[in-house]
């Protein structure tokens, strides 16, 4: 006796009422979300990786106390305090164009981009992972910072929710633009050794940014120069979030020039947003066995390894 199959008895196999999620751009950045989550973990975690956070950190305010004796005529805060938003700013900068940038060719050379090519949506993933990992401990370095800045100064001013407020959106943009040059820089450099490339454009602009006093002390096309990058206006909307009002007289046009701030971070980061995935990519597709073999040789010749 043989089944018909068309009868009324033979039920179809029903079908699931929900679909599994396959966006690979969404599943991507969920990967490298929980990636950035790991990595932060492991991070705080190791006392060596927590020892070069800090220790840098209490020097810095260490010498800022010495700095705190010394009073400006005229000025409403001392030395040490002026330059608490000044070592918040530097210390992002670092903390995201340097570490971003050493990480990235770094894992060029170790192999791990190379095999994170290997995975679907593996570049992407790897890349916010990096960027999300960096930006966490990047915000915990600046707490400690503005915590320490706000027991051991006096003058610094933070006793009004549009401070407070101030004060993260300008953190808020500062940091994404400065992630995001990070991860433009890091694309760009193929191998450790190269770093030292990076750090002297880095350095020069600290020392032209203002960010440690007043930016008026330097000609006039130096201070053209400086208002150019992203790190003399994330120090001016740090020092207006900071600092007493009275302390924007020895600012360029004697103001704080807050639209600007703003206007020139949200800039830089919109532009490095729209490069860093791109840049990201064209790296990855450029990663194979030969040239990663290609460059550790080099390094092994170059550092006698």
């Amino acid at each position: 006796m043989t089944t018909n199959p068309t009868s009324p008895n033979t039920q179809p196999a029903p079908k699931s009422s929900r679909s599994p999620s396959t966006n690979p751009t969404i599943n991507a950045y969920r990967t490298g979300l929980r990636r950035g989550m790991i990595s932060t973990k492991i991070q705080l975690a190791s006392l060596g990786d927590v020892l070069g956070m800090v220790i840098p950190l209490v020097i810095f305010v260490v010498v800022l106390l010495f700095l705190n004796r010394v009073d400006l005529d005229g000025a409403a805060v001392s030395l040490g305090a002026m330059n608490i938003p000044g070592l918040i700013a530097m210390s992002v900068l670092f903390s995201a164009v340097m570490g971003i940038a050493g990480v990235l060719s770094m894992d060029r050379t170790n192999g791990t981009l190379l095999r994170s090519k290997s995975v679907p949506g593996g570049t992407t993933g790897y890349l916010v992972g990096e960027i999300t990992a960096n930006a966490i401990i990047t915000i915990v370095s600046t707490l400690i910072l503005l915590a320490a800045g706000l027991l051991l100064f006096d003058g610094l001013i933070f006793g009004s929710v549009d401070r407070w407020l101030l004060f993260a959106l300008v953190m808020l943009l500062g940091l994404v633009a400065t992630l995001a040059i990070g991860a433009v820089v890091g694309a760009l450099v193929n191998s450790p050794k190269n770093m030292g490339l990076v750090m002297l454009p880095v350095m020069g602009l600290i020392g032209i940014s203002g960010i440690f006093y007043p930016l008026i002390a330097l000609p006039i096309w130096l201070q053209w120069v400086a208002q150019v990058f992203p790190l003399y206006w994330f120090g001016l909307g740090l020092r207006a979030s900071m600092l007493p009002e009275s302390m924007a007289s020895v600012e360029v046009t004697e103001s704080w020039r807050i639209e600007w701030v703003f206007v020139v971070l949200a800039t830089w980061a919109i532009v490095g947003m729209a490069l860093a995935p791109k840049l990201s990519s064209r790296m990855a597709r450029r990663e194979s066995g030969s040239t990663l073999a290609a460059r550790r040789r080099d390094i092994q010749q170059d550092w006698g390894v």
